[in-house]
């Protein structure tokens, strides 16, 4: 007679963003799943569980967990100008999921680093310069605390199917006058369908430190833009430029993931921008 498994449970904080609704597209085909929301929309149609939680809130996060049972958490939550959500929240999962026993992928970001170095490889240590970038890295730091075993990706810029990502928002707004792209700020632009799989592999694998899952390549937010303006059907050269360095606080430039330890664990391959966006 064969034992009976319960089905894995993955449990996604942040449900309202790109990557938390391309994981959960991936998870309804293969596990069970629970979302959290707060102040986005929820995506229904979903074969999933939502739950109304906030990051902020210790007693209501391990409720939640609690409740939900997950093998594996990923929390995707942040908010660009919000300390609590953004490092208060990650040390609070990382405090629920170690309590449950459940493995956390933690999302982490490039803004971690000032873009001093050329590159940097996962080993490089965080020396932020913004505020956001700073919550980031107090995530990070709480997360290593807390769960010493947990698995933390940092990414880069995410661009996705349908012009629904943040960037794609701004190369049309810069192509109607509305904002303006860099030349001088460079990132590893990801394609949110290969980060959510790579995310997915290092949970499914258990794999506990610090991962870099950016694109293969090295990209200028402006030629980027352009680069989505030509996907997309509208003219590149009606977007407007400018140089970061210009800015009275330009924030962190040139800030090059290198995710090649990363990728070397992977079957996922994280393609560069130069191939994501040529094709349809």
């Amino acid at each position: 007679m064969e034992s009976w498994t319960e089905p894995e449970q993955t449990m996604v904080f942040g449900g309202s963003g790109l990557l938390c609704r391309e994981l959960l597209q991936k998870l309804t085909i293969r596990d069970t799943a629970v979302a959290t929301y707060l102040r986005g929309e929820r995506r229904d149609g979903l074969a999933i569980k939502w739950v109304r939680s906030d990051v902020t809130d210790l007693s209501a996060v391990v409720a939640a967990v609690r409740s939900a049972r997950p093998t594996v958490i990923i929390n995707t939550a942040y908010r660009q100008n919000d300390w609590d959500a953004t490092a208060t929240g990650a040390a609070n999962v990382a405090t629920a999921a170690a309590e449950s026993g459940a493995h956390l992928v933690h999302i982490s970001s490039d803004a971690v680093f000032s873009g001093e170095e050329s590159r940097y490889q996962e080993k490089a240590r965080p020396d932020p310069i913004t505020p956001y970038g700073a919550a980031k890295a107090a995530a990070e730091t709480s997360v290593r605390a807390v769960l010493p075993a947990a698995s933390i990706v940092r990414t880069s810029v995410i661009i996705g199917e349908h012009g629904d990502s943040e960037h794609e928002r701004r190369a049309r707004a810069a192509a109607r006058d509305d904002g303006v792209l860099f030349r001088d700020d460079v990132r590893c632009p990801v394609h949110v369908s290969d980060l959510a799989e790579a995310v997915l592999e290092l949970a499914d694998g258990r794999e506990s430190g610090i991962f870099h899952a950016a694109g293969a390549d090295e990209v200028s937010r402006y030629n980027l833009g352009r680069m989505i303006a030509i996907r997309d059907g509208f003219d590149p050269g009606s977007i407007t430029s400018g140089y970061r360095a210009d800015l009275p606080t330009p924030g962190p430039i040139n800030v090059r993931l290198d995710s090649t330890w990363t990728q070397s664990l992977l079957r996922t391959r994280l393609r560069g921008a130069e191939e994501f966006l040529s094709m349809r």
